[in-house]
């Protein structure tokens, strides 16, 4: 799979600003969300990993929130971990100690789903306090821009997700997902159901 992440498809998906899924600047925003949601929470990070963190900007954005954290950039993409100094590995298969927050967006639609299913185990046991999530479903077509998203992917339905999620997770909303049992206080209200 790490010949399909070469860098013509970096290129056009990441660095492209004409044809690029995400900017560097919308992903700032999204640390900054990740950032407060969990800061308000008091949750300790000490300890991040991005799981499928292609150019790392999502994971630089969140080692500025949280300075003394430890930060992990890992990447299927062979290519990438020669540019930006990565770790190889898969989502389904990284092995390291649990991690305060771990990152994974845009990952698990490359993966059938006897894969998909180990790389939500494997985060479930990767991920000691939250988990950010971010997953194209197939509900999610009616508001896809499909000029700048990558569609070879697998699309499942987000009740695929959550009820793989659910076991281990209590979803407070944004892509946040919360390690069972709870750290912290989070009012019913404030939880998706």
């Amino acid at each position: 799979m790490s010949a399909n992440f070469d860098q013509a498809y970096y290129e056009r998906f990441y660095i492209n600003p004409e044809t690029r899924a995400a900017s560097p600047a919308e992903q700032q925003r999204q640390a900054r969300f990740i950032a407060a949601y969990l800061k308000y929470l008091e949750l300790r990070v000490e300890r991040i990993a991005d799981i499928g963190c292609g150019l790392g900007h999502l994971l630089k954005a969140l080692g500025k929130a949280f300075p003394h954290a430890h930060c992990d950039g890992v990447e299927i993409s062979a290519y990438l971990c020669r540019e930006y100094g990565w770790e190889e590995a898969s989502v389904a298969e990284y092995e390291a100690d649990p991690y305060d927050l771990v990152i994974c967006t845009d990952v698990l639609g490359y993966l059938d789903n006897e894969t998909c299913d180990a790389a939500l185990s494997n985060l479930a046991r990767l991920a000691d306090g939250a988990l950010y999530l971010s997953v194209l479903t197939e509900d999610d077509m009616v508001i896809c821009d499909r000029e700048h998203t990558d569609l070879n992917q697998t699309l499942r339905s987000r009740a695929w997700y959550l009820e793989r999620l659910e076991p281990h997770f209590v979803n407070v909303g944004g892509g946040l997902f919360l390690k069972r049992p709870l750290q912290v206080a989070v009012w019913h209200l404030e939880r998706c159901l």
